[in-house]
């Protein structure tokens, strides 16, 4: 073990990062600028060929520092699965969606630790970071690996590590979000702690992979069930004509017992609104009903049909129906500021007021276009593709609705606010606007 962790000190360690999106790329940025050499492995030809010209494609990574690490050969990717013949360590960093009956998808895991195991050798640390369901590194791995022959602890080491990304946040990052690790056995985790401790500030170790698969997927069904509520809230504000807003900024000002949590249009992105999910469909295999879990994700769920519900109750006040109506959709990505379409509500709001036969518009600064599809295996010749339009006075004043749904900071909400009819604001971005053509959730 003391001649691993000289190699690691030396920095003749030889990092695998498997999956080159929005969590592998910036972990192997982090690891080449603490001058280890790192192999990105992606499917992605086009992720490939960009990494290999210097060019990025994750905003959260700078376009300066991964251009320099490439070109000081710190940083290579390539789509060959025969490079993990070669390196120390192995980083799983691939997508783990939902199918569509709501059950995990692990068969990019799975189809990893087929190529994987092909090249497992003495040394060897394997750590997934995928989020999934807690059994997985020890069910789905370890029995797969150990199979070679090759015992785990001793002949190679193997742990659970999840990711904790969140795309566009100014302040936490790779480097500075503590990092929970959690190995099979004790000198799994004392080799992946130290490693991983030369590039993040803070390690958080815990006793086994369940635990640590458990802390995510806790991470965000505590936030699933929360921002659940906040839209039940918001529902119920709406049929007693409060203002859902000010209430929650209002209960905000207790100095403890209270952590506010806000509504919107729906949840996105790849962590709330499937990991708890994961958890969910686990507890069925002990014949244990998540409830909360279940009816959060029910509430979340059914927010694209509130949105567009109100939308109707909204354009019946101007004596119009939604079909044939103009509505301007504004920003589509999943939150605020990102150029992320996954699982973004906007999407299934788009369609259901499509399938309305509505007259759909819609600009967002970071998506030029984008299939009305949520998953982008089903995109076919049928599919409808929409692009982005010019926020300009002449298409605000043409709107009979504009609709708010994600709020992004580089909008002139003074500006749209001018020059508009009738506006609905699904994400308070017009608060402290006191006009009347504004409709808030």
């Amino acid at each position: 073990m003391n001649n691993i962790k000289n190699k690691i000190d030396k920095r003749e360690y030889l990092i695998g990062i498997i999956g080159l999106g929005y969590v592998g790329l910036p972990l192997a940025v982090e690891f080449a600028r603490n001058n280890f050499n790192v192999i990105g492995i992606d499917l992605d030809e086009g992720k490939v060929n960009k990494i290999n010209k210097g060019i990025n494609y994750i905003k959260d990574v700078d376009d300066t520092l991964l251009a320099t690490l490439v070109k000081k050969g710190k940083l290579k990717a390539t789509n060959d699965f025969s490079v993990l013949k070669d390196v120390d360590s192995v980083s799983i960093c691939v997508p783990t969606p939902l199918n569509k009956t709501k059950e995990p998808d692990v068969s990019y895991i799975v189809n990893v630790r087929d190529e994987v195991v092909k090249y497992l050798h003495k040394g060897m640390l394997v750590v997934l970071e995928s989020t999934t369901y807690p059994g997985t590194t020890d069910e789905i791995l370890l029995p797969v690996f150990e199979s070679t022959g090759l015992k785990v602890g001793e002949d190679f080491y193997l742990a659970f590590s999840p990711e904790r990304v969140d795309p566009g946040n100014p302040v936490y990052h790779t480097k500075n979000t503590p990092k929970v690790f959690g190995g099979v056995t004790p000198a799994c985790n004392e080799i992946g702690t130290y490693l991983y401790g030369k590039i993040i500030d803070k390690i958080v170790p815990v006793s086994s992979t369940r635990a640590a698969e458990a802390v995510k997927i806790l991470e965000n069904t505590y936030r699933s069930i929360n921002i659940g509520l906040a839209n039940e809230i918001a529902i119920m504000c709406d049929k007693l004509n409060i203002n859902v807003w000010e209430v929650i900024d209002a209960a905000s000002t207790k100095p403890f017992g209270f952590q506010a949590f806000y509504p919107g249009p729906g949840l996105g992105g790849h962590c709330i609104p499937i990991d708890p999910l994961y958890l969910s469909w686990k507890m069925k295999l002990f014949n244990y009903n998540a409830k909360f879990i279940t009816l959060a994700d029910e509430i979340n769920s059914n927010m694209p049909k509130y949105i567009v519900s109100r939308t109707a109750d909204i354009l019946n006040d101007k004596a119009k129906s939604i079909k044939n109506s103009k509505i301007l959709i504004l920003g589509v990505t999943y939150k605020k500021d990102i150029d992320d379409l996954r699982e973004s509500p906007v999407i299934d709001i788009v369609s259901e007021l499509l399938n309305k036969k509505a007259n759909i518009f819609y600009n967002d600064p970071y998506i030029n276009e984008f299939y009305v599809v949520r998953d982008p295996s089903e995109i076919d010749k049928d599919s409808i593709l929409l692009h982005s339009t010019e926020l300009s006075k002449e298409l605000l004043k043409q709107m009979d609705l504009v609709i708010i749904t994600t709020n992004h900071s580089s909008y002139d909400y003074k500006f749209i606010v001018e020059n508009s009819d009738k506006i609905f604001d699904t994400r308070n971005a017009l608060k402290g606007f006191k006009d009347e053509k504004i409709v808030y959730l």
